[in-house]
């Protein structure tokens, strides 16, 4: 099958499509589509173009922006190993909730070419299964999207989660959920997900992993740093370094700690915010952050930055009293910034934001 194919089962918002009739469809997208319309549009026009790669946008979430170009044939063995992996059908039907001006939207349409899939589309709204009661098989979304769509998450049989870590207040919400709920690992050149790790099954909870396994014919190693290697030779041409700290339990499944770059060394002990974060989250309503503020006797100091105006005694108070953090979690100084800096696929940019706040000072 060619990037030039597409599978006789696939459908794009209940109609059926030949590869030419696709072809006049995303044409009127791009012509008199609403904004999530035309992207997809866009996408499709790439893809349908005969050319064997396209250039793609990262989201500028672990870094500056850019556009790298990736192979249609990858795109389409990723999409084989998601099938693969989730036993995904021919008829299986499918939502797109993402923004297809990132790698996460476009493989859900890659999918639903390849596989055959019965895909509806949505603009990429916070809550994208508000005023849509039809039940689906698969579909992917970011934590923000999952967190307001609790109440109706049942209504996906399998969900993708992306984009960044999930809070625990998140996932004991997901315990009166009927789906089947995966986070994953994964990145724009490695084509979205390579490992995914179970959040909650109602069918059988005592499986739940803290650990990501591996997608098919992908492999996992580790440097000096206990940075992760992505071997993964049908989506990639060459080893993907990465900047993520991981427990590695084998060449199929890891623990992720933390990103290298965020590591916080106050004291002598090393902290993974992201680790921090997920406990915290359970008591802080807002946006927030930690990160090391540089400190003469400890090196850095562990701080939390909370987006919006704050009481900072009555935060620490609060913190002081949570009992899910071990002592050198606790952030010793608490600061509120006015408003964050955000990336353009609205995660928190850490550095930038810190910029404005000592800006400030």
């Amino acid at each position: 099958m060619s990037p030039n194919t597409i599978h006789q089962d696939f459908h794009l918002n209940g109609t059926s499509f030949t590869k030419e009739v696709l072809k006049d469809a995303a044409y009127g997208f791009i012509k008199e589509g609403e904004p999530h319309e035309r992207a997809i549009g866009d996408f499709l026009c790439d893809w349908l173009d005969g050319s064997p790669t396209l250039e793609v946008q990262t989201s500028g979430s672990t870094g500056t922006p850019k556009r790298i170009v990736l192979q249609k044939r990858q795109m389409m063995n990723s999409a084989l190993a998601t099938g693969e992996f989730f036993d995904l059908r021919p008829g299986n039907s499918a939502l797109l909730c993402l923004s297809t001006d990132y790698i996460a939207g476009k493989m859900m349409l890659v999918r639903a070419m390849v596989l055959g899939l019965h895909l509806d589309t949505t603009e990429p709204v916070s809550n994208p299964l508000n005023g849509n009661d039809k039940e689906y098989d698969f579909g992917a979304m970011v934590p923000m999207q999952l967190q307001n769509s609790i109440q109706q998450i049942g209504q996906i049989k399998t969900l993708l989660v992306g984009g960044a870590p999930l809070s625990l207040s998140v996932k004991q919400e997901l315990k009166n959920a009927a789906s089947h709920v995966f986070e994953t690992y994964g990145m724009t050149e490695t084509v979205t997900h390579v490992a995914v790790k179970e959040i909650w099954t109602k069918l059988n909870p005592v499986k739940v992993s803290e650990t990501f396994k591996a997608l098919p014919k992908v492999m996992f190693a580790t440097d000096t740093r206990n940075c992760l290697l992505i071997n993964a030779p049908k989506v990639s041409n060459e080893q993907i370094i990465t900047n993520d700290v991981v427990e590695l339990i084998s060449q199929t499944e890891f623990k992720w700690l933390g990103r290298y770059d965020n590591v916080i060394n106050s004291g002598g002990v090393k902290l993974f915010p992201e680790q921090i974060e997920e406990k915290l989250a359970g008591i802080i309503d807002e946006p927030f952050f930690v990160a090391g503020i540089p400190d003469e006797k400890f090196g850095q100091r562990l701080t939390l930055i909370i987006e919006g105006k704050i009481n900072s005694n009555a935060v620490l108070e609060r913190i002081n009293n949570f009992t899910s953090l071990r002592k050198y979690e606790i952030p010793k100084k608490v600061f509120g910034l006015e408003e964050f800096v955000y990336t353009a696929s609205d995660k928190i940019n850490r550095n930038l934001t810190l910029q404005k706040l000592n800006s400030l000072d």
